[in-house]
């Protein structure tokens, strides 16, 4: 299924998936293991939230694809599993290295179980805190990153080789994408390719988590802001005006298939100062939100003070394409659904976005629409052409 879909294109890929016995993961469903769409998880904390899993193979086989690893490589693994590992290991060879790491105790000891049930009890399974790498191990040619980042640590910069490439999921404003980085300097990588996913989030010196501002906590209607980057917003008064009178404007613009969105939301959170909105299903039918996505990406939604605007949708006529709209709620409801509106209809469908990642002194000045996010050792400049 995974060739069907385009996500296992490599002979290489393909044949690491299909000899690595991933049902010996210990304490997982045998057949959740192997849906190719889910994750399994493996932990989860006082409060129900996931702090470790075995990535679903899809998105495996897309990281793997990815980092292009080559026979003789050496590779650091970044949240650990034991899986993912093997994986790596058949692609790297015997004459190759990886090291796979994780903070978690709990975590190490089944991966060192699952790589000496399965052969591949070659590869250095390492407890430690991944923001710090492994430094009697480097450098390494790959760097890839099972658990969410927010920022390039300093010792995955000095860790990677001259002509490296780092895999990880990093979140910036609170979007989410897997970003395939490519060195090209000593203090700067350019993103090769950003593709939507979500994964459980670095613990350690490393963790920088989302805040939750919940509107509405009815049983099955919550409704909840993701908060980024020191962002705040006053709770009780946008919980008072999502209850109120909303107000809808359409925008003209079309798309075709959920996966429109990905692009357009990067657009948004380039162009506009947003917070994330989230909701349960139930929400969708007591009429307080859109219908939420499969995959609880969530709308990004334009807030000030106890108003705020965020996207949605309704179906054009023709078959898979839907009108791009916004619904807005509070006293500026009106201008912040038109500011929302002139931030769509400014979208380019078939504008690329770029990501370039610097070090230290300050990213290349650039005439391109940008946004740049500042973190504690790394500048991300979003840029669009």
């Amino acid at each position: 299924m995974l060739r069907e879909k385009g996500t296992a294109r490599s002979p290489e890929v393909i044949e690491a998936l299909r000899v690595v016995p991933r049902h010996l993961v210990g304490g997982v469903d045998a057949e959740r293991i192997y849906d190719p769409f889910r994750a399994a998880v493996t932990k989860r904390d006082a409060q129900g939230i996931s702090l470790s899993s075995v990535s679903a193979p899809h998105m495996q086989a897309y990281q793997l694809e990815q980092a292009r690893v080559r026979r003789g490589q050496r590779v650091l693994e970044i949240g650990s599993g034991g899986v993912n590992a093997a994986y790596l290991a058949e692609l790297a060879g015997p004459e190759g290295l990886v090291v796979t790491m994780d903070i978690d105790e709990d975590v190490t000891a089944r991966a060192r179980q699952f790589l000496a049930d399965t052969g591949y009890d070659q590869v250095k399974v390492i407890t430690g805190d991944a923001a710090f790498g492994v430094a009697q191990f480097a450098p390494f040619d790959r760097i890839l990153a099972t658990v969410e980042t927010t920022d390039i640590p300093p010792a995955w910069w000095d860790q990677l080789s001259e002509a490296g490439r780092i895999v990880a999921p990093i979140r910036w404003r609170g979007q989410r994408r897997t970003v395939t980085l490519v060195r090209q300097g000593l203090d700067v990588m350019v993103a090769v390719d950003i593709s939507q996913a979500g994964f459980v989030a670095m613990q350690g010196v490393g963790e920088h988590r989302e805040r939750s501002a919940v509107l509405h906590d009815a049983p099955g209607q919550r409704v909840a802001l993701r908060l980024d980057d020191g962002m705040t917003v006053d709770v009780d008064a946008l919980s008072r005006s999502l209850k109120g009178e909303k107000v809808t404007r359409w925008t003209g613009v079309t798309h075709q298939g959920p996966r429109a969105y990905e692009r357009l939301d990067m657009w948004l959170v380039t162009v506009l100062d947003v917070a994330v909105l989230t909701g349960d299903t139930g929400a969708h039918e007591a009429g307080l939100i859109p219908r939420p996505a499969p995959n609880g990406i969530g709308w990004p939604t334009l807030i000030e003070g106890s108003s705020m605007a965020y996207r949605t949708q309704r179906a054009t006529g023709t078959e898979n394409e839907w009108e791009i709209g916004i619904n807005a709620h509070g006293p500026a409801a009106g201008n912040l659904a038109e500011r929302y509106a002139a931030a769509i209809t400014a979208w380019d469908p078939q504008a690329h976005p770029h990501l370039t990642v610097t070090r230290q002194g300050p990213p290349a000045a650039t005439d391109l629409v940008h946004r740049r996010v500042h973190r504690l050792t790394s500048t991300f400049t979003i840029s669009w052409d």
